[in-house]
């Protein structure tokens, strides 16, 4: 992505600052749009180089730097500031829960500047260790704090507005009438997912005037590729012919299982088409790496982002689907664009979480 893209979300990352009470690619043609459309005005003018000596590490979740998912985004978006702006950046990896707090301690002992915690499991560790380096900056992706420490930053997500997107695909899409869900661990930031791609599936059977149902299974896991396999395997065999992924690690299981079975998988955080070009419908995107990138830059700049959480959405251009769609075909695709709008002027608004999905289920009927 140019440089342009992230000084486009800066400006609407400023406008959708808010005090979130949750605790714990490609983009779709509108994003692309409007990213084309700035870029055509980029100059070298608008770009303050980040200072080179600043240093930033992110600590993985379980699911590992390569899950080809939101660890792998974010380490591409400090791949691509270190390639930008020179800045010093690293990994460490988290093969246990219990791995956060050490690799949290050694990243700090290490001299960096800020510090990222990838994935909401991360929230309680990343609290601790701030509290014990308030010299130091963190941030974590998809975890808004009841009160946010001053020296920590929360990036999330309004995850259900892809999702109910994928889900429209989905329905639009069967032709069983019967499609999957498969989540990593349950909690706060998957039943975004979830709910928006069941909402998105009851539209599209509302359409076309059917009922689709939506069986939904959870791996308690952000890294077992195997069980995420068993899990889709057994959905496809019980007729499913469509299975929505938001795992982590868990989805390469799911995508390998749509292969086999020669159903199709939707891929989630990443355009995961390249996992499996026949067998990936479409993906659910969020750009964790533009995120990353972003906020890493502004610390490097001296902005005060601590103390504060982000909220990124369609409005901001920040989630959507892929630009390529031979698996669906223009006719599906058109019209999955098109909810994009009814989305961004609150036409409609996903749900995200049972609770919201009961009520808009009911306003269907």
């Amino acid at each position: 992505m140019k440089k342009i893209v992230a000084l486009l979300l800066a400006v609407m990352m400023a406008a959708s600052v808010t005090a979130c009470g949750s605790s714990t690619g490609t983009t779709s043609s509108a994003a692309a749009s409007a990213a084309a459309s700035v870029a055509s005005t980029e100059s070298k003018a608008e770009s303050t180089p980040a200072k080179t000596d600043f240093k930033v590490a992110m600590v993985t979740d379980t699911g590992g730097v390569n899950d080809q998912s939101f660890n792998q985004s974010a380490w591409e978006g400090l791949q691509k500031l270190n390639k930008d702006y020179g800045t010093t950046v690293k990994y460490s990896e988290s093969k246990q829960e219990s791995d956060y707090a050490t690799n949290l301690d050694k990243a700090a002992d290490d001299g960096n500047n800020l510090i990222w915690g990838i994935g909401f499991a991360m929230a309680g560790a990343i609290t601790n260790s701030a509290k014990q380096n308030p010299d130091i900056s963190y941030a974590i992706i998809d975890n808004a704090y009841d009160t946010t420490p001053s020296n920590v930053t929360g990036v999330v997500f309004r995850a259900q507005e892809p999702s109910f997107l994928v889900g429209y695909i989905a329905g639009k899409t069967t032709k069983t009438n019967k499609v999957g869900f498969v989540g990593g661990m349950t909690g706060v930031v998957i039943d975004q997912f979830e709910y928006g791609y069941k909402a998105g599936v009851a539209y599209a059977a509302k359409e076309l005037k059917k009922t689709i149902t939506v069986d939904a299974q959870y791996a308690e896991s952000f890294s077992d590729a195997a069980k995420g396999k068993a899990i889709a395997s057994k959905m496809f065999s019980g007729g499913c012919d469509i299975v929505f992924h938001a795992a982590g690690g868990v989805g390469v299981g799911v995508i390998e299982a749509a292969k086999e079975a020669n159903k199709f998988a939707i891929g989630v955080d990443r355009d995961q088409a390249y996992l499996a070009p026949k067998n990936v419908l479409t993906s659910a995107l969020k750009l964790v790496n533009q995120a990353v990138e972003l906020v890493s830059k502004d610390a490097s700049d001296g902005k005060e982002i601590g103390g504060k959480t982000f909220t990124y959405g369609l409005t901001e251009d920040a989630v959507g689907i892929p630009t390529e769609h031979t698996l669906m075909g223009d006719a599906t695709y058109n019209a999955a664009v098109a909810l994009e709008a009814k989305i961004k002027d609150k036409s409609i608004t996903p749900p995200a979480n049972k609770a919201d999905f009961a009520t808009y289920e009911a306003s269907l009927k």
